[in-house]
């Protein structure tokens, strides 16, 4: 920790060098800051690249190390305003998701990402899988659009043991997200609408808005999406399709009861309708074994089950199934060939061979401790710092905590502010569909307790004037 500290004081000092110098001035020499800060050689080295990487400085071979000076860009002079008028209205904003997957500096405390953190990632298991998978001539050679049985067959098995869907039921999907935007244009024509809990996935609010698609917000509470609103939006609306995650909604970590989950069912069938059912953190409960997936009380096929390992493994790891059964599979396999026709195949015989390991179930148990452990941090450090100021459920699964504001204080202010103070947070705006229940900030509670505490604190200091 004291290194870290170390090379961020290093490097905000060259930062500071940067903003108060002219283009093409020369900076202090590796040996003058290693005796200014008391560092190592290396350290030095480290806070260049991360200057270089940034394109505030660059290296000269036997001269030294300068601000770098504006070059010319290919394209000054030229004009694209024709290109606006040619492309028509935009599909989607991804600007807010574009922020989210953004890498932030790297001296900023983290209160916000989808993703376990380094240090609670499988990347031992994934090492020793890729280098294996890698040396298989065969994997490098074309696949079925589905992907590999074994891995589907894996995953066929993970929903009621097998007795839901076969491995011909399943297509493995570069991710994810690929595989929600690919289930939308898929099953929702372009100007329809589809319904969404809300808040929701701001993910899936790109995708659909993307795809053209009209969004149909249906509310929430403590036990899932509202039975009579979703009905009433089915028969009002002639929506076919209803996204959902049933199991530690991102963000509110909501999980539906099991009552309400046979209901929801029943809705589905009686408007003729399906279920996307984006269970994005099913290895992730924190508190005993998650419920059973809305699919495997389905018998009809009006689920569309969707599963990630990036979310449990590695964000590296971008491999997904999606499960459906009748005329909705051969729509997506279909939508499925004009994508990218097949995941890379030595990164699915890497997946199966994680996921089959011995080390996976370690690796799992290892993740949820962690995860509960700091979780129960950020929610110790919020009681500290801001008390009955704000409002919030404990979450039971996942890695999010949402964060009900008080009503005055504006969500998208507030991440901006501290933005400026190194605390990168998410604001609540972005997971409605419509207009917002109130203000809320999503924080996830997966990085190192340290930084949730300094965080939290930060925070606090910026609220409770406000209060």
């Amino acid at each position: 920790m004291k290194s870290d500290n170390r090379l961020l004081t290093v490097i905000q000092s060259l930062r500071d060098a940067v903003a108060l110098a002219r283009p093409g001035t020369r900076l202090p020499s590796v040996r003058t800051l290693i005796k200014e800060h008391h560092v190592s050689p290396a350290t030095v080295e480290r806070a260049f690249a991360q200057l270089v990487g940034e394109g505030l400085i660059e290296p000269r071979p036997g001269q030294g190390t300068f601000v770098r000076e504006a070059s010319e860009s290919a394209s000054e002079g030229s004009d694209f305003s024709w290109q606006s008028a040619a492309l028509g209205a935009a599909r989607g904003d991804s600007g807010f998701l574009g922020k989210l997957l953004r890498v932030p500096p790297a001296e900023s405390l983290i209160l916000s990402m989808g993703y376990l953190p380094p240090d609670l990632q499988a990347s031992g298991l994934l090492a020793t899988a890729l280098r294996q998978a890698a040396g298989r001539s065969e994997l490098w050679d074309r696949l079925p659009i589905e992907g590999l049985e074994p891995l589907r067959a894996w995953f066929a098995r993970e929903i009621g043991n097998g007795a839901v869907f076969s491995p011909h039921d399943v297509i493995i999907y570069g991710g994810g997200q690929a595989a929600i935007a690919s289930i939308f244009r898929a099953l929702v024509p372009p100007g329809r609408p589809i319904l969404v809990e809300t808040p929701t996935y701001t993910g899936a609010i790109s995708a659909a808005r993307a795809a053209g698609l009209l969004l149909v917000p249906v509310a929430m509470d403590e036990q899932g999406v509202r039975p009579e609103l979703l009905a009433d939006a089915f028969r009002q609306t002639g929506a076919r399709v209803f996204y959902s995650q049933p199991t530690f909604s991102n963000p509110s970590g909501v999980v539906m009861s099991t009552d309400r989950r046979a209901v929801v069912l029943d809705i589905a069938a009686e408007a003729r309708a399906f279920i996307v059912e984006d269970d994005w953190a099913r290895e992730l409960h924190l508190t005993g074994i998650a419920p059973a997936p809305l699919a495997e009380g389905d018998r009809n096929g009006h689920v569309v089950y969707v599963r990630s390992l990036a979310k449990s493994a590695a964000p590296g790891l971008r491999v997904a199934a999606v499960m459906a059964r009748g005329t909705a599979l051969a729509r997506l396999k279909s939508a499925r060939g004009s994508d990218d026709f097949f995941v890379s195949g030595p990164l699915q015989a890497a997946a199966l061979a994680v996921v089959s390991a011995p080390g996976w179930k370690r690796h799992l148990g290892a993740a949820r401790a962690a995860l509960i452990e700091r979780r129960d941090t950020l929610v110790g450090a919020l009681h500290v710092e801001l008390g009955n100021c704000v409002a919030f459920k404990i979450p039971t699964g996942g890695m999010h905590l949402w964060l009900r504001l008080p009503d005055h204080i504006s969500d998208i202010e507030l991440a901006t502010e501290m933005a400026r103070q190194g605390v990168v947070v998410s604001a609540g705006r972005a997971w409605f569909p419509a207009d917002p229940e109130g203000s809320f900030l999503r924080l996830t509670f997966a990085t190192v307790p340290a930084s949730l505490r300094e965080g939290t604190r930060r925070i606090g200091q910026v609220i409770k004037p406000q209060i």
